[in-house]
């Protein structure tokens, strides 16, 4: 690490090296500080990613790193622990490792984490046939038996999208409000069957997902399980700063923590700026990137200017 850079990019997935491309290609010094936990490490493929559809996720960002690099970025192996903001305008950026570098700005790209409910053996099948989104993995269980886990008042959403791709589907109502009467006729008109109670564990045979097993000991034979995680922005580094989160919320309940930001990413702590699932939750792999790029733009501008007023300022000086 050189240890003075225009641009720390925390967090080095899509948003993060999509960004750290479009700064790297403006001829801004950038530095990448990746913990290599990506969120969607467990999937097979990214979809809905244009050109690199089903590419493993670990190709995408390994050529990402590559691409970076190209273009005179550095990338490091480590977490960003804490920044602090300067008297001049850029941040004291603190490494995990005890590291320590200055940048003019930041860009926080860390994302979230799926908090997944307390079922026995569904954290080990997360990505596999334990699945979120049916536009990331709804294509690949198309005609399956496939189960929704209701958690949340998005279950009902989330089983008409799968209802979609499959004419086996089983909504089981777990620890989700009841569903109104409007509820269970549209599922009734649709043929989805309704389990009444509380899920204890998955079943698997071999290594493949075979049914759910309800506290009640009876198992409904399932090969696909939806479920709706909570999903919390990894934000801590920004804790210092004076960043807190904001709750997303879908009848009445928490569904997701985000940062909140402008549409370039802007918070409301100048000089920092977010892009990804740490400020959209909602967000896949291909608007990821596109949000890093936007960032990255923006931030860019913001040199620009600065650089602009510190050449006037130099050029004063001289006359």
């Amino acid at each position: 690490m050189n240890g003075n850079y225009d641009v720390v990019v925390a967090g080095g997935g899509a948003a993060g090296l999509s960004g750290a491309v479009t700064l790297a290609r403006s001829r801004r010094s950038v530095l990448v500080v990746d913990a290599g936990d990506p969120r969607n490490a467990p999937a097979d493929g990214v979809h809905n990613y244009l050109g690199r559809e089903g590419t493993p996720p670990a190709e995408l960002l390994a050529q990402g790193r590559a691409d970076v690099k190209a273009y005179g970025g550095e990338i490091v192996s480590g977490t960003v622990s804490s920044a602090e903001a300067l008297g001049d305008g850029g941040f004291r950026v603190r490494l995990a490792d005890g590291g320590q570098v200055l940048a003019r700005r930041l860009l926080v790209t860390t994302g979230l984490t799926d908090e997944l409910p307390g079922i026995e053996g569904l954290a080990a099948r997360w990505g596999r046939d334990v699945l979120h989104c049916p536009y990331c993995h709804g294509w690949e269980v198309r005609d399956r038996a496939i189960g929704v886990l209701a958690t949340s008042p998005m279950a009902m959403h989330q089983t008409l999208l799968f209802r979609q791709l499959s004419d086996d589907v089983t909504l089981f109502t777990h620890t989700a409000p009841a569903l109104t009467a409007e509820e269970r006729e549209q599922l009734d008109a649709l043929g989805v069957t309704v389990v009444e109670g509380e899920v204890a564990a998955l079943e698997v045979t071999g290594d493949e997902l075979t049914g759910v097993r309800l506290r009640s000991g009876e198992i409904v034979a399932r090969e696909a399980l939806a479920v709706a995680p909570r999903a919390t922005a990894r934000a801590g580094v920004l804790a210092g700063l004076g960043l807190e989160t904001a709750e997303l919320e879908v009848g009445g309940q928490v569904i997701a923590t985000y940062v909140p930001a402008d549409a370039q990413g802007a918070t409301a702590v100048p000089g920092v700026w977010v892009a990804g699932n740490v400020a959209d939750p909602r967000a896949q792999v291909m608007s990821s990137a596109a949000a890093g790029v936007g960032a990255a733009a923006a931030i860019n501008a913001d040199l620009v200017q600065e650089d602009a007023r510190e050449a006037v300022a130099a050029l004063r000086a001289r006359r």
